[in-house]
């Protein structure tokens, strides 16, 4: 049986099961940070999207000064809180220089290769994307990095549903539903590389696939890559 750890988030006390996900600790608190392949439940964690950074202080650390001994803070580490186990006693700052440094240069990687075409996209104003660039305040459009294009074709062989895997993120969210809650094993990776991304097995249409009325992967996206069309065209 597992124990209630203790543990201290930016200054304030929480309490967790002792060795459960750090990410949903710090969620569970009250405490927002980004993160989009993160399902709570599912082990071990994806941890695709690295963005979920926080810095985690280490054991206190003795320092000797002359004939006095004294207890100084343990140095600090930058980890995904979605891998992290929660341990009774740590010490969690979800904001710092380099943790916001490592969340930035994660949140511009994925965008490097997603197509910002935000005001067609059934996704805009309900983006994870945009809720992240939004609350810290970080341009959707990087200039660090060349951008890599994505050119896929759209999937809109079914009435109710679409993929468009040019905005797809890799969170591995529809996947794993398609796979393990509806357990129809349709939706999942295709290709390697930088042309890696979500469809069917050999690029074959939805609509041929036995799909049904099934829209729980469109339900799961964080982004929009894979959309309700209604919705898309209201």
């Amino acid at each position: 049986m597992r124990r209630e750890a203790t543990i201290i988030i930016d200054g304030k006390e929480a309490t967790a099961e002792d060795g459960s996900r750090l990410l949903w600790a710090i969620l569970d608190a009250g405490i927002w940070i980004p993160n989009l392949c993160a399902i709570r439940g599912v082990e071990p964690p994806h941890g695709g999207c690295r963005l979920c950074w926080v810095e985690v202080e280490g054991p206190a650390v003795s320092k000797v000064e002359g004939p006095a001994v004294s207890k100084v803070e343990g140095p600090k580490k930058p980890v995904t809180s979605c891998t992290r186990p929660v341990k009774d006693g740590m010490v969690v700052r979800t904001r710092s220089e380099g943790v916001d440094r490592l969340v930035r240069a994660g949140f511009e990687m994925l965008l490097s290769t997603h197509r910002l075409d935000c005001r067609v996209c059934p996704g805009n104003r309900r983006c994870g994307l945009q809720d992240i660039a939004r609350l810290r305040k970080i341009p959707l459009r990087g200039k660090r990095l060349d951008k890599i294009e994505p050119d896929f074709p759209l999937d809109e062989s079914r009435p109710e549903l679409g993929i468009n895997p040019n905005h797809c993120i890799l969170c591995g969210r529809c996947v794993h539903a398609c796979h393990v809650e509806v357990k129809k094993g349709i939706i999942d990776y295709v290709s390697r590389g930088l042309r890696t991304h979500v469809g069917t097995f050999d690029g074959a249409p939805l609509n041929t696939q036995g799909c049904g009325d099934c829209v729980r992967c469109a339900q799961v996206c964080p982004v929009g890559a894979i959309y309700l069309r209604k919705r898309a065209a209201d």
